[in-house]
C-alpha cells in the first residue's frame, strides 16, 4: 500500500505590474539557490492563518513589499510533488498545495530583494509569452494552467 503523500499549505502570486491594466507586464523572481530557475513569488502558510494573510506576508518577505491589491485568485488548491532534490530539503511534505493570487501592484510599490532572508537574487517584468520562455521548471504545467485561467477570465 503506498502511504498518502503529504502536501505543505502555500500560496503564489502573480505579480502584476503598477502599470496594468494598460501594460501587462507579469513579474518573475530568479532564485538564489538553484541555477537560473526563474518563478512566482510563493511560501508556505504558517499555522492559524489565512491564505490572504500567508500572501501578503510572504510577499513581504521574499519582494519587499506587501503594497498590492488582489484582483482574483485561482478557484482550487493545486498540488504538485516535489523533484527528488527538493524533496529532501523539504522533508517531511512530498510537495505543496498551493492557492495562486492574481495581484497588482500599487503605484507606490517598491519591489526590494534585499529582504531579511533574501530567496532571490534578480527580476524582472515580462509578458505573458515570456513567462513560458523563462520558465522551464517542474511548475510549468501549473503556471500553464493558473494563467489560461485569468487570461479566460478577461484579466491577462
Amino acid at each position: 500500500m503506498e502511504k498518502e503523500k503529504k502536501y505543505r499549505p502555500n500560496v503564489a502570486a502573480v505579480v502584476l505590474s503598477s502599470a496594468y491594466p494598460f501594460e501587462c507586464k507579469i513579474l518573475l523572481a530568479k532564485r538564489n539557490d538553484m541555477e537560473d530557475v526563474w518563478q512566482f513569488p510563493q511560501g508556505g502558510i504558517d499555522e492559524g492563518e489565512s491564505a490572504k494573510f500567508a500572501l501578503m506576508r510572504e510577499l513581504k518577505e521574499e519582494i519587499g513589499t506587501d503594497e498590492i491589491e488582489i484582483l482574483a485568485e485561482f478557484p482550487e488548491w493545486i498540488n504538485y510533488d516535489f523533484p527528488a532534490k527538493v524533496a529532501q530539503k523539504m522533508y517531511p511534505y512530498d510537495g505543496q498545495s498551493q492557492k495562486y493570487f492574481l495581484v497588482r501592484l500599487k503605484a507606490n510599490a517598491k519591489v526590494n530583494l534585499n529582504t531579511k532572508e533574501p530567496e532571490f537574487d534578480a527580476y524582472k517584468f515580462v509578458s505573458l509569452d515570456d513567462v513560458f520562455n523563462i520558465t522551464n521548471h517542474f511548475k510549468k504545467p501549473i503556471y500553464l494552467k493558473v494563467l489560461k485561467y485569468f487570461k479566460e477570465g478577461g484579466y491577462l
